[in-house]
């Protein structure tokens, strides 16, 4: 009876779990082209025990990436030299690319015309004219393109939006954030990474890899800015010989101001927002968020909520879009994502120039790329 009893528990307990997996009209298939991001190695465990896509493919022409994916329990069988011969064998719906910034143009325009639905390591793409280029072959050959922003995935994220859009801090019109760490490191397998990180031509530099994330909050709090200026610190030249290490960014809004801060050279990882309006103030970190309402209030712990699967992880969001049929949304909407190179681009110039840079910037011709 015991045992008959058992049975039946484990029965209704698998039952239980199978019913709140997602049940997809199709197996989606998802493959890896290129391996010199850093973010690879923490996705890619996912990616071989996901059940939102099955993992059909790994790329890179480097023989110690290829070796480090084996080592990491990719089969050989799935390990290929170069991402066209891996996409034309696996036909994947989905393509994940850790390539460098100045090379998302390139994936995308293999991927597009293929009808192969894309995800790219933040930003879009490293430059504004790209970025553009992106979004007309996402439309022409009607495909999806996400960037991944991890604070995409993020309760906290959430529960300080959710604070700012219920009235409780009044008109909210000044945000102030911090991204960044120590710098990336040119040790072990990171030393892929660090050698176009610290590459101005591929997408390199502190500003590129850290304001993109405030540019990002500003987009979702304030909507696009008027005007940007930037400022840049070049405090490990013998570390960083070729690249800024630290960025400092305001945008300036006609009723608010976003203050940033994206840098390598801090003594601990920030990745921290704060949001004011006239009545008070949210702030934000991974996690957690703290209110504080009225001049007199105290700090407030605010719940977070639990995310929705299809909300909480890149590819289970992806393969939600491609059942659904609808347009990626909020945070990592296209549009989205090629405003946030468009303020990167313009703290570039403001940079270089000394001068605030107006918005729009003027459209550069993208036929032909």
């Amino acid at each position: 009876m015991v045992r008959t009893l058992n049975r039946y528990m484990l029965v209704m307990l698998l039952s239980a779990w199978l019913l709140v997996l997602p049940s997809y009209a199709k197996e989606y298939k998802i493959a890896v082209a290129g391996m010199v991001h850093s973010h690879v190695w923490s996705h890619l465990k996912e990616m071989l025990t996901n059940h939102d896509a099955k993992l059909v493919g790994v790329a890179d022409n480097d023989a110690e990436l290829r070796a480090e994916a084996k080592k990491r329990g990719v089969p050989e069988a799935l390990i290929f030299t170069d991402y066209a011969t891996m996409i034309e064998r696996t036909k994947p719906d989905i393509v994940w690319s850790f390539v460098e910034s100045n090379r998302h143009l390139e994936i995308a325009q293999y991927c597009a015309p293929r009808k192969i639905h894309v995800m790219f390591e933040k930003p879009l793409a490293s430059s504004f004219a790209d970025a553009l280029a992106i979004e007309q072959l996402a439309q022409k050959n009607g495909i999806q393109v996400m960037t991944n922003y991890q604070m995409a995935w993020w309760p906290t994220n959430y529960a300080a939006k959710a604070v700012a859009d219920s009235g409780k801090l009044g008109q909210v019109w000044r945000l102030r954030g911090i991204v960044g760490h120590g710098g990336p490191s040119d040790k072990g397998i990171s030393k892929h990474s660090f050698q176009w990180f610290t590459d101005p031509d591929k997408g390199g530099g502190a500003l590129t890899d850290f304001l993109c994330y405030n540019a990002l909050w500003s987009l979702w709090y304030l909507g696009k800015p008027e005007k940007v200026y930037a400022q840049v610190n070049h405090l490990q030249p013998e570390r960083f010989p070729r690249v800024e290490d630290n960025s400092t960014m305001v945008l300036s809004y006609k009723t608010g101001v976003g203050l940033f801060e994206g840098s390598w050279d801090l003594p601990r990882t920030f990745q921290d927002l704060e949001v004011f309006g006239r009545d008070g103030s949210v702030t934000m970190t991974q996690q957690n968020v703290q209110q504080q309402i009225g001049r007199k209030g105290k700090p407030e712990d605010v719940p977070l909520p639990t995310l929705s699967p299809e909300r909480a992880a890149p590819i289970a969001y992806m393969v939600h879009i491609l059942e659904s049929g609808k347009p990626l949304d909020g945070l990592v909407a296209l549009k989205m994502s090629v405003n946030v190179v468009e303020i990167v681009e313009a703290a570039r110039m403001s940079a270089a120039s000394g001068q605030a840079i107006s918005l729009p910037l003027p459209r550069p011709a993208v036929e032909g790329k």
